[in-house]
């Protein structure tokens, strides 16, 4: 196992003990990231008053930090995430590179020498893009970058060839009704928060089908762009018309919404092949590092193994997975076995179904009542500012944990927000898990979410390596503190 020794993680790994033992100082606020910046009101009420922690860090101290450095000195993780995106690629439900990666995972897993390691089956949609393209053919004719969007049915073979209607909002939409018919529906709504603006990706199509749309065009999820644009799934109202639906870039719809305003009476031409197949047959890949004390008890840590079939899937989520898959390797390497047991799930289908999300709760519903918590990392490998613990968790838990991140303030991760949540960990949240996130400085996540660009060469090994840390320590504690959290 090769170990890197640069300047930089040498350094950290000499310093991070003795910053473990100064007095914890805040670091300053980072910016809000684009995902959660629509929860930043909720954070600002008056903070419930929390009860002593029970967690004694201090004995602790000594561990974590061999925790820290020794992730800050493994390159592993890199190695792996490079591997998966390179040598596999990207990975939609239904796809051969999805089942490559979960047969190369579990083989790998194993070779860690990890704990029931198995591949737990799930039946996942299977949506096919197939050849697609968009063109401008009046006032001018252009070709324009597009993605259709997850889960869209097609155009008929010919395409469909119809004059674009650019609206900014659904107000504008619904001002125009009937106007709309036989047309396509172009949706130019600039990025305000991701939760906001993706409701024009989910129900667009839908909401443009009540009035008779022949298909519609989405302006990318995205703050930012370099005619990148950005897929993602769709949501069909049972009670509306299915029309087709894809994303266009920033310069695109903005191009459009000019014609428009100029009268110009824009006419485009849109062709997808896209269709599904029946459901195909994919797996939850699971390990565990088992409880020295309590094995029952258990600490889920984990991201999804699927993405997009775009890019190379690395920040979304090739980078999850590793970080919660190294943070199992490394502690059985450095012989810390916590009380707990830890418990790695490389999610399936989470792009487009969350039918891994769902298939976990139902296989381990008996033992929900035994999961202490579960933390999701689906957000970029990027700088670790802290974690996000449900709003629904206890004052104990939240002071316990709270008490934890202060482990991790020599990396600057030590910050704990009121919004952890996942899509994944979601179903068994519902159950009553309580459920927490890493976060990390998302402020270039969006960039390339969900597009060509998300490959490998944007991963940073330091940021990456940080996560590890991060991912590492508060589960290693959370499962081996004497109380449950």
């Amino acid at each position: 196992m090769r170990r890197t020794c640069t300047p930089i993680l040498v350094i950290a790994l000499v310093i991070v003990p003795a910053l473990a033992q100064q007095t914890q100082r805040q670091p300053p606020a980072p910016a809000q990231p684009p995902a959660r910046q629509g929860e930043a009101a909720a954070a600002q009420t008056p903070p419930v008053p929390l009860p002593p922690p029970r967690v004694k860090i201090n004995e602790y101290r000594e561990r974590a930090s061999r925790i820290i450095g020794a992730a800050l000195t493994e390159d592993t993780a890199y190695r792996r995430l490079a591997w998966l995106t390179d040598r596999i690629g990207n990975r939609l439900s239904g796809s051969e590179n999805l089942e490559r990666a979960v047969r190369w995972a579990v083989e790998e897993m194993k070779r860690d020498r990890l704990d029931n390691v198995r591949a737990e089956k799930v039946m996942v949609p299977h949506w096919v893009r197939g050849e697609e393209s968009l063109e401008l053919t009046e006032p001018v004719g252009r070709k324009l970058p597009m993605l259709g969007l997850g889960n869209s049915v097609g155009t008929p073979p010919g395409g469909v060839t119809a004059e674009a209607v650019v609206v900014r909002n659904f107000d504008e939409l619904e001002a125009l009704g009937e106007k709309v018919r036989g047309r396509v529906v172009v949706y130019n709504v600039p990025f305000t928060t991701y939760g906001q603006t993706v409701a024009y990706r989910g129900s667009g199509a839908s909401r443009a089908a009540k009035y008779g749309a022949a298909a519609v065009l989405v302006r990318s999820v995205t703050p930012v762009s370099l005619q990148t644009p950005h897929t993602g799934s769709l949501r069909y109202a049972e009670d509306q018309p299915k029309i087709p639906a894809a994303a266009v870039t920033i310069e695109g719809a903005e191009m459009l919404q000019r014609m428009y305003e100029r009268g110009e009476h824009p006419k485009v031409r849109l062709t997808m092949e896209a269709h599904f197949l029946p459901d195909a047959e994919s797996a939850n890949v699971v390990a565990e590092l088992k409880g020295r004390e309590k094995p029952e008890e258990v600490v889920v840590i984990g991201g999804h193994i699927d993405s997009w079939d775009v890019g190379q899937g690395a920040h979304d989520d090739g980078g999850g997975c590793i970080v919660s898959w190294e943070t199992a390797r490394l502690l059985k390497e450095l012989n810390l076995r916590p009380r707990r047991t830890i418990r790695v799930v490389l999610w399936t289908n989470e792009e487009n179904g969350v039918r891994g999300g769902n298939g976990y709760r139902d296989a381990h519903k008996a033992e929900i009542p035994n999961h202490v918590l579960a933390i999701e990392s689906d957000i970029g490998v990027f700088r670790p500012t802290g974690f996000g613990l449900s709003e629904k968790a206890s004052p104990q838990a939240r002071a316990d944990f709270q008490e934890i991140a202060k482990l991790l303030s020599g990396i600057r991760a030590d910050r704990v927000e009121p919004d952890g949540e996942g899509t994944d960990i979601g179903p068994i949240m519902r159950e009553g898990v309580t459920g927490a996130s890493l976060n990390v400085d998302a402020s270039h996540y969006f960039d390339i979410h969900h597009t060509q660009a998300d490959t490998f060469d944007k991963v940073n090994p330091q940021e990456l390596a940080a996560c590890v840390a991060a991912m590492a320590v508060v589960a290693y504690v959370v499962a081996d503190m004497p109380d449950r959290l």
